[in-house]
């Protein structure tokens, strides 16, 4: 960006329009994954976690209802409004998680990241 000066002494800016040409498409994309990532890593986890057989039944319904809120259409932030849309929804999901962590074996863990990785493979 480049400044001058008018004739009263104020500066003034000059902005300079980006190319598209210019922009790493390869750099967008790799943050869209790890976004993507970060919010469907939970949701697989609980998902897997609800699956489990060894995962007593109370636990499995709180897990199912968090998945039925990642999936409504309407809840706190509609899922359609940029960046706090889906916000809400790992909220719950990790809060979830976090009272229920005591039922999380590897093999669960595993099962997720297998899953995870084949949604969203490695760049």
């Amino acid at each position: 960006m480049r400044s001058n000066y008018d004739k009263d002494n104020h500066k003034i800016y000059e902005a300079e329009v980006i190319e598209s040409s210019t922009i790493d498409s390869s750099l967008i994309l790799k943050i869209l994954i790890k976004a993507g990532r970060s919010i469907a890593k939970p949701a697989l986890e609980v998902l897997e976690m609800a699956m489990d057989p060894i995962t007593p039944t109370k636990v499995r319904i709180s897990l199912i209802a968090a998945l039925a809120y990642l999936i409504m259409p309407l809840d706190l932030f509609p899922d359609f409004m940029p960046l706090v849309g889906f916000s809400d929804d790992f909220v719950a999901l990790t809060a979830v998680l976090s009272i229920w962590a005591k039922y999380m074996t590897p093999a669960i863990k595993i099962r997720a990241e297998k899953k995870l990785n084949k949604l969203f493979p490695f760049q």
